[in-house]
């Protein structure tokens, strides 16, 4: 077994840091550009006098970070190369979002938003695999470049983790279908020009089929945004929407109609192994500033690198780093062999995980760092806030380790394919 990195990619990973030193860090710098990652980063990021929503000049310099890359051939990575992109793998973008995030914070990447020089693009890719010829007439080369974006209409206020049984329904009259219900947490709803509403169309709660995916305008009469969530770490673009007979043309409909979960599970797949290496990534960001602190701060006239009592939290955060770190290469190298939705079990174990590192090192870079730590003048506490909401979203972490479990176990249906495990 070679677990060397790929050669080219790890050339690309060069290639990538001389981007962002010649082209990004100089942006970052100008225009005091880096007071949103700096200690006021939140108050920077954050239009209090409109609810609490994104900064438009935040937004304006994430859109032209991502015009740079995407013209230097960056953004697209992940994407097809008849795209503009460069046939990214799943390995790929694991090891790069993990590289990326490694840095700390900065313009290269900022995953509250999730922003980077190298796209995710998971929207894009859905477009690719479930939009029709005409969606993709419509939405694809604006999407290619970070143009456009639809939101992501999934959970509601009284469902959750569960979506079979959502509320939120459509019924077909006549060449239209008429929509009623409520979706919460719909990310990008304050700039996105449609949402990505699932309602059930057929069967009964519970039923994993029956289920559609529709792009519903946020223009459209009776769709309404009710309020934005403020959360732990802000800005917020999280919406609470209500549709009230929203009513939408067939051509609506998002891939195979009464089949809406495969979409939810594609997008779940694909994103969870990502966010699993960015949240590597951050880890091991914190992991590294604080030993180079503890052997640099020298309390009682001795390092603090000497103590045990710093060293054996680190000792361990650093060992799971390790073992999360191979088994996401390992996952992603299955994906790309297998196929996205062969080693489902192991995407949750890699998910869950990296989100609990991650918050794991935070923390303890904040007790290293003592009050300059849990200062904002340190970017802990920020990242801290940001991933603790990835043991939430996309599957708390008790759903993807029952995930797991229904693999073990064989039960609800959940076998790994033929030739995956034994």
């Amino acid at each position: 077994m070679d677990f060397d990195l790929p050669a080219d990619l790890v050339a690309y990973l060069g290639e990538l840091d001389e981007f962002i030193d010649n082209e990004i860090k100089p942006l970052e710098q100008a225009n005091d550009n880096i007071r949103f990652f700096d200690h006021r980063r939140e108050d920077a990021r954050t239009d209090w006098e409109r609810g609490g929503l994104p900064n438009e000049e935040w937004e304006a310099l994430l859109a032209q970070a991502r015009g740079l890359a995407d013209r230097a051939g960056h953004y697209r990575y992940a994407l097809p190369s008849e795209l503009g992109g460069r046939d990214g793998t799943n390995l790929g973008m694991a090891v790069i979002r993990e590289h990326l995030a490694a840095k700390g914070l900065g313009l290269h990447n900022d995953l509250q938003n999730e922003h980077s020089i190298v796209g995710n693009n998971v929207g894009a890719l859905l477009m690719m695999h479930y939009g029709s010829d005409a969606q993709k007439e419509i939405w694809m080369e604006d999407m290619l470049a970070g143009n456009a974006g639809f939101a992501f209409g999934i959970t509601e206020p009284d469902h959750g983790s569960d979506a079979t049984h959502m509320e939120t329904h459509a019924e077909r009259v006549g060449d239209l279908w008429r929509i009623n219900g409520e979706k919460t947490w719909n990310t990008g709803i304050h700039k996105a020009t449609h949402d990505l509403i699932f309602a059930r169309t057929r069967g009964n709660a519970g039923d994993g089929d029956g289920i559609t995916a529709f792009l519903v305008p946020t223009k459209s009469g009776g769709f309404s945004v009710e309020e934005m969530l403020w959360t732990f770490n802000m800005p917020t673009d999280h919406g609470h929407i209500k549709l009230d007979n929203v009513e939408v043309p067939t051509d609506a409909v998002f891939g195979e109609e009464g089949r809406g979960l495969a979409v939810v599970q594609h997008f779940f797949n694909e994103n969870r192994i990502r966010q699993a290496a960015a949240s590597l990534g951050a880890a091991q960001f914190c992991i590294d500033e604080s030993i180079q602190y503890a052997k640099e701060r020298k309390p009682f006239g001795k390092p603090l690198s000497t103590n045990q009592a710093i060293q054996f939290p680190l000792a361990e955060l650093a060992t799971q780093a390790e073992m999360i770190r191979a088994l996401i290469h390992k996952t992603a190298w299955m994906m790309d062999t297998y196929g996205a939705f062969s080693v489902s079990d192991k995407v949750s174990m890699c998910n869950y995980q990296a989100n609990r590192l991650c918050c794991d090192a935070a923390d303890q870079a904040m007790q290293v760092h003592g009050g300059l730590g849990y200062s904002r003048h340190k970017p802990f506490e920020h990242i801290y806030r940001h991933h603790r909401r990835y043991r939430i979203t996309e599957g708390a972490e008790e759903i993807q380790i029952r995930r797991v479990a229904g693999y073990l176990f064989d039960f609800m249906g959940q076998r790994a394919p033929k030739g995956v495990r034994e």
